[in-house]
C-alpha cells in the first residue's frame, strides 16, 4: 500500500482552517467547535489523510511575540517574565511555535518587522508599548495577520487587548494608604511612555483626591533613566526635602525595592518613619526587607489570555475586537 503524501496543509486548504486546527484535531485536542472538527475529519477521510509520526511534535504555525529591547534584561525575573512563560505555554499547548522579536528603535529599522517579522507568522502580540508607541503597531500591522496587544491599548483604535486593572491597581493603593490614615503620600512615577504605569498613576491620583490629598509636585519626582535601582534616585530627592512624606506608593515592585534601599540608607525605619506599598507582586515582593505591601495582577494569566485571543482570531472564530481586562488583588505585608 503506497504511504499517504497528503500532509496537515492539505488538510487544512480543503476544511478551509489552520494547519494549527488539523493538528489539534488529528491528536484530539480540546476547545475545537464540533463542527470545526467534524468538517476536518471530512477533509482528513477524503484526502485519505494518515498522521505521520513526525508531525506529532511538529508546531504547525508560527506566532510572533514583538517586545521592546530594553525589557529583555528583565524577563527572567519580574513583570514580564510571567506574562511571556504564560503566553508561550499556551502557544505549545494549542501546537504554535512562538518566535520572539526585539525591538531597538537606536538600531533597528521599522521595515524590517513590517516586511520579515510580521509577514512570516500566523498572528502576533506586542507585549507593552515604550519604544514600540502606537503608530509603530499600526504601521506594522498588515492585513489578515492579526495582532492582539498585552498592557497597552490604542485609543481610537479597535485592537484586541489582555491588560491588567492598572488604573485600579493604583486606586487600591492608594486607598489603602489613605485607610491607614496618611495624608502626607508621596507617589514615585514611571516613565511616561509606558501606558500601565500612566493609568497606575491616574489611579493613585483619583483616589487621593477623593481624599482631597494633592502631593506637592516634589513629592512626585521623575523617573531617571538607566538606574539600575528603580525608584531609588527619586527617593533620593524626596529625603533631600526638608520635610518627609509618611508613605510612598511606588508605581511597580522594582521601583519600591529601590526606594526601600535609599530608605534604609537614609537610617529611617520601614514602616514606622515611612511606610511604602507599590504595584506588581513580583516574586521578590514577598523577600523583600520588610515584605513589600503591593497590588497582585495576574501577570501569567495575562500571557495565557492573549495567546488564547490571538488564536481564535487566527481561527477566524473571533470577530469583534474587545479589551480584556484582568481583576487585581490588593496584598498587605509589613510594609505598611
Amino acid at each position: 500500500m503506497a504511504k499517504s503524501k497528503t500532509t496537515m496543509r492539505d488538510v487544512a486548504q480543503a476544511a478551509e482552517v489552520s494547519a494549527t486546527t488539523v493538528w489539534m484535531v488529528a491528536h484530539n485536542k480540546p476547545g475545537i467547535p464540533a463542527e470545526t472538527i467534524k468538517k476536518v475529519r471530512a477533509a482528513m477521510e477524503k484526502l485519505a489523510y494518515v498522521v505521520k509520526p513526525e508531525e506529532i511534535s511538529t508546531k504547525t504555525d508560527s506566532v510572533g511575540l514583538l517586545i521592546e529591547q530594553s525589557s529583555i534584561p528583565a524577563i527572567s525575573d519580574v513583570f514580564y517574565g510571567d506574562v511571556i512563560r504564560g503566553f508561550q505555554a499556551e502557544a505549545d499547548y494549542l501546537g504554535y511555535h512562538v518566535v520572539l522579536s526585539t525591538f531597538d528603535r537606536t538600531t533597528q529599522d521599522l521595515d524590517l518587522l513590517q516586511t520579515g517579522f510580521a509577514q512570516n507568522v500566523s498572528g502576533f502580540v506586542v507585549a507593552n508599548d515604550g519604544d514600540i508607541p502606537p503608530d509603530m503597531v499600526m504601521q506594522i500591522k498588515i492585513p489578515n495577520v492579526p495582532v492582539v496587544l498585552i498592557e497597552t491599548y490604542i485609543e481610537g483604535q479597535a485592537l484586541p487587548a489582555v491588560l491588567g486593572d492598572n488604573f485600579i491597581a493604583g486606586y487600591k493603593i492608594a486607598r489603602y494608604m489613605l485607610d491607614q490614615g496618611h495624608r502626607k503620600i508621596a507617589i514615585l512615577k514611571g516613565p511616561s511612555k509606558y501606558s500601565s504605569l500612566v493609568d497606575r498613576f491616574r489611579g493613585c491620583l483619583a483616589a487621593m483626591a477623593e481624599a482631597n490629598v494633592l502631593p506637592p509636585a516634589a513629592w512626585m519626582p521623575e523617573p531617571v533613566h538607566g538606574h539600575p535601582l528603580k525608584g531609588y534616585v527619586q527617593m533620593q530627592e524626596i529625603l533631600a526635602l526638608p520635610e518627609h512624606p509618611t508613605a510612598v506608593i511606588a508605581i511597580s515592585d522594582k521601583t519600591a525595592l529601590g526606594a526601600m534601599e535609599a530608605i534604609r540608607e537614609a537610617g529611617l525605619s520601614i514602616p514606622r518613619d515611612i511606610a511604602i506599598g507599590s504595584i506588581d507582586n513580583t516574586l521578590e515582593s514577598a523577600y523583600a526587607r520588610p515584605p513589600l505591601t503591593t497590588v497582585h495582577i495576574p501577570k501569567y494569566e495575562i500571557g495565557v489570555l492573549a495567546m488564547r485571543k490571538l488564536h481564535r482570531l487566527i481561527e477566524g472564530n473571533e470577530t469583534i475586537p474587545f479589551k480584556s481586562v484582568v481583576y487585581s488583588e490588593l496584598i498587605v505585608r509589613e510594609s505598611c
